[in-house]
């Protein structure tokens, strides 16, 4: 099925919503605005070249241009983790992500998240992998030949803002390759360096996260509009923080969904500097926020209620303007 032949499935749902048309909006692609001080991802940094030149920097030095992609796992870790906690928060039991017979690093790991409001991985799928599971298990994926309808790209990222196309889910960052003595605290040793750590970093990240739907139902959008929402509200909090290096102030991302009734050339002018809205830019953060959003949310609340009661409203309605989600 290509991108023209979906349409928005709501006959799973009870009632009508009001959901905008495809062709004046960016679906099935739904683009997450990404903006980190510093991200730690680990290992999930490929870049195209090993580390910055050595001796003194110049900014104009190839060198010092280091350009690569973000891995989409940790990403897709930290969007999946905010889905289940709107989904748990509306009294629902979310998949799990893991295996019930997986090595885990602490003993009954499993149970002990079982009680805290998840239920076991794909035993929401009742009669068989034709029924469709919970919105997590549809969202993500479940067993197996299972994919999930949301479709995680990786980030590109550039430190220079013209090679940047924020069409195609890419950022302005910069990488580098920080280096740590870890030296001896005993005084007879006089600071002896006992290792050497290194930790690869992007820092100023700032573009988009690209995301497509191969199906479209609107409790999808619903669920990711919230998520981000909850993401972006608790984004200083340990659990809830994007990538590793949590303790040194890393993976405090300031997130939104961009409107998507923006144009491509709406898009692109969000992310330039020199330019401001337009007043039909307005009017589209007017309609999306007044009316789209609240149907997306509201077909997201019909699809739950049956199983668990009405989800709560929106997760943080404060601080919302311009495309935030």
């Amino acid at each position: 099925m290509t991108a023209d032949d979906l349409s928005f499935a709501t006959e799973h749902l009870d009632g009508e919503f009001e959901l905008p048309e495809l062709a004046e909006s960016t679906f099935p692609d739904v683009y997450v605005g990404l903006e980190v001080d510093l991200l730690a991802p680990g290992d999930g940094v490929v870049t195209d070249r090993h580390h910055a030149s050595a001796g003194r920097y110049e900014a104009d030095d190839p060198q010092n241009q280091i350009g690569g992609q973000i891995s989409p796992f940790a990403l897709s870790g930290w969007l999946r983790h905010g889905c289940e906690r709107v989904l748990q928060i509306a009294g629902m039991s979310a998949c799990h992500p893991g295996e019930s017979n997986a090595d885990y690093m602490r003993a009954d790991v499993y149970d002990r998240d079982l009680d805290a409001g998840y239920h076991e991985k794909g035993s929401c799928v009742e009669g068989g992998a034709g029924e469709s599971g919970c919105v997590v298990y549809e969202l993500f994926g479940g067993f197996g030949a299972k994919p999930g309808v949301l479709l995680r790209r990786p980030v590109r990222f550039s430190p220079v803002r013209r090679q940047v196309d924020v069409l195609r889910g890419e950022v302005e960052a910069h990488y580098r390759q920080l280096h740590t003595q870890v030296r001896s605290r005993n005084g007879d040793d006089g600071g002896q360096p006992l290792r050497h750590a290194t930790r690869d970093v992007v820092g100023n990240v700032d573009g988009t996260w690209l995301l497509s739907l191969r199906e479209l139902k609107p409790e999808f959008v619903g669920l990711l509009v919230e998520a981000v929402s909850f993401l972006d509200a608790h984004s200083d909090q340990f659990e809830f923080q994007l990538g590793g290096a949590r303790n040194f102030g890393a993976g405090i991302a300031d997130v939104e969904v961009v409107n998507p009734l923006y144009s491509d050339r709406e898009i692109r002018r969000v992310y330039n500097r020199a330019q401001d809205s337009t007043a039909a830019m307005r009017e589209k953060d007017e309609k999306w926020r007044d009316v789209y959003r609240a149907e997306f949310v509201r077909a997201l609340q019909d699809r739950v209620s049956d199983v668990d009661g009405e989800l709560r409203p929106a997760v943080d309605r404060s601080g919302v303007s311009g495309g935030g989600s």
